[in-house]
């Protein structure tokens, strides 16, 4: 029904109702009609609905009834002409408000309920987003934080068969190698991170990360790799003494549209990595890869899982949220390694790793496999050795560099022919060109089938340049590759919940800076080949064991062999 006619229609019931018969009880209610008649006859003038002239005229005609009905029932009052005369001028002068005063237009009962039950959806949405009443309710800021953790705890051995080179041939030659011989058994070890994200504003987050650091060799006669880029282990059995608590991670991140991200500071690996998780959930940054926590499958023929970028980085993903069979991405970054104060006595130069990865990712719509696939150029800048001038010089001794493992062809640049005091440095470059792949199979979900490679090349060797710095013609070996097959959940969260895979692995002596590469293999850096196998299983929520056999060789040169046996009991939340 139209909404005038009701205002027309209540407006003459409430002037027929104002003329009748009114007993003591019910004065007030006939007042209160009254007024509510009024209200409405303006109204309906400033609707439109009536001219100003009929609302006067209907008005007239009410306020004479009114002053009619009263003289009749006060007969103290004047009658005829003149009482009426008083009884209109008295109701023309209460029609009108008083300043400060509000009167009410009558509602009608179904409006009255429509009003309530809208009231009440608001009223109950509100509360219930404010959370009214809650004992346990917080402040609205802490919302806009996510924690995130992870903890191993490892029983580790270690087997050092017969006929490796003894350890004083490695250290002649630079080799951080401390034991070949003697085996180890029963290192318990713990790794804990903890994370935090807090979104600053929309499209600024703010990253941080703690994580435990080991201050002992973490493998039976290998380097000591206290304050390591590569690992986060840490090993029991230091006398009580307080375990060391590292700012692992620490970053901001500006997100200005959902396919473009630029993160600045000490971040997570910013460069798709083969980590299969990324190819089929959200990732945090948006970049092409997962924080690849415990129990993830991932390639780390180049990058230590463990290892985070300091710099500037740069990933580009269009069409990230849109149903497509092929998506783009690039990632890019420019990183500071080691930042050298130059003077009279120092001139070796910053040294810098530039890099930049572009790729594809395939997954028709009619089928359950998703391949990822990316290609990377990783450039080394200033990284290796220049030897002193002179007996007794250091103008170059920060050419050598800050952290290294194993591996990596090297030089001694300190010229003064005391071979205790050696300074060992890189003799090669390093430009890298790496080729990554990931192909997950889920027809078989939850159960997949995920094929990893990855293969590098340093481009960058040039041996009559290193024959030219170093007095020593050293053959390439610039090649590495791996291959791996896993079956199972590629990400363990609840129990009952099993993967295994295996991989083997090829990484030669100058294919890739020693220092980022996976501690795990033969204690870590280059220059080896072997192969890994392992199977993990849920026994919780976001609680596994794993058990992981190793076994790898050097590849050139003196001979080592180790063999690895750990079994973790991993949790995360």
């Amino acid at each position: 029904m139209n909404v005038r006619l009701i205002l027309i229609a209540a407006a003459v019931a409430m002037l027929c109702m104002g003329g009748a018969h009114a007993n003591s009880d019910e004065r007030a209610k006939v007042e209160i009609l009254h007024e509510t008649t009024l209200n409405l006859i303006r109204l309906l003038v400033e609707q439109g609905v009536i001219k100003q002239e009929a609302a006067d005229e209907m008005m007239r005609k009410a306020q004479q009834t009114a002053a009619k009905k009263n003289s009749e029932e006060r007969p103290q009052e004047k009658t005829g002409q003149a009482g009426a005369e008083q009884a209109v001028t008295r109701q023309a002068e209460t029609s009108q408000p008083k300043k400060g005063e509000v009167r009410v237009t009558y509602v009608p009962e179904h409006v009255k309920r429509e009003i309530r039950d809208q009231l009440r959806e608001e009223v109950v949405l509100q509360a219930k987003q404010e959370r009214w009443g809650d004992v346990n309710a917080i402040p609205e800021w802490v919302s806009r934080f996510k924690m995130e953790g992870d903890i191993r705890l490892r029983e580790q051995a270690d087997f050092v068969p017969a006929g490796n080179a003894p350890a004083a041939n490695f250290q002649a030659i630079g080799q951080q190698i401390d034991n070949t011989s003697e085996d180890s058994y029963n290192r318990e070890r713990v790794r804990m991170r903890l994370g935090i994200n807090a979104n600053i504003t929309k499209g600024v987050d703010l990253g941080l990360r703690l994580a435990t650091g080991d201050i002992l060799p973490p493998v039976a006669g290998f380097s000591n790799l206290n304050d390591s880029p590569t690992s986060t282990l840490q090993t029991f059995g230091n006398t009580g003494k307080k375990y060391m608590l590292w700012l692992d991670q620490v970053y901001l991140r500006f997100t200005p549209q959902d396919s473009f991200t630029v993160t600045a500071g000490r971040m997570p690996n910013p460069f798709f990595v083969g980590t299969v998780g990324s190819i089929y959930t959200s990732t945090l940054a948006r970049t092409g890869n997962t924080i690849p926590m415990a129990g993830v499958v991932h390639t780390d023929l180049l990058w230590d899982v463990d290892v985070n970028f300091e710099g500037l980085a740069v990933n580009l993903h269009p069409w990230l949220k849109e149903d497509r069979a092929i998506k783009p991405f690039f990632n890019a970054g420019i990183f500071p390694l080691q930042q050298i104060n130059q003077g009279e006595t120092v001139k070796a130069k910053d040294k810098w790793f530039y890099g930049a990865q572009g790729g594809l990712e395939f997954a028709p719509a009619d089928t359950d496999t998703k391949v990822r696939v990316g290609v990377a150029f990783y450039d080394f800048h200033n990284v290796s050795g220049i030897r002193n001038p002179a007996f007794g010089d250091t103008l170059y001794n920060q050419t050598a560099p800050q952290y290294r493992q194993r591996g990596n062809s090297l030089y001694n640049i300190d010229n003064d022919g005391n071979p205790t005091t050696n300074l060992w440095a890189l003799a090669a470059d390093y430009r890298v060109v790496n080729l990554t792949m990931v192909a997950d199979y889920a027809r078989f979900k939850p159960i997949h089938v995920i094929a990893t490679a990855d293969y590098a090349r340093n481009v960058g060797y040039d041996q009559n340049k290193i024959l030219s710095r170093t007095g020593q013609n050293i053959t390439p070996e610039t090649t590495a590759y791996q291959a791996r097959l896993t079956v199972g959940y590629p990400i363990i969260s609840q129990r009952h919940q099993w993967q295994v895979f295996g991989f083997y692995r090829h990484s030669e002596r100058d294919s890739m800076l020693d220092a980022f590469t996976d501690s795990n293999y033969l204690g870590g850096g280059t220059n080896h080949k072997g192969f890994t196998i392992q199977g993990l299983y849920g026994v919780a929520h976001n609680t596994w064991f794993g058990l992981r056999y190793m076994s790898y060789n050097n590849i050139s040169g003196l001979p080592l062999a180790v063999d690895a046996i750990n079994l973790d009991l991993n949790a995360r939340f």
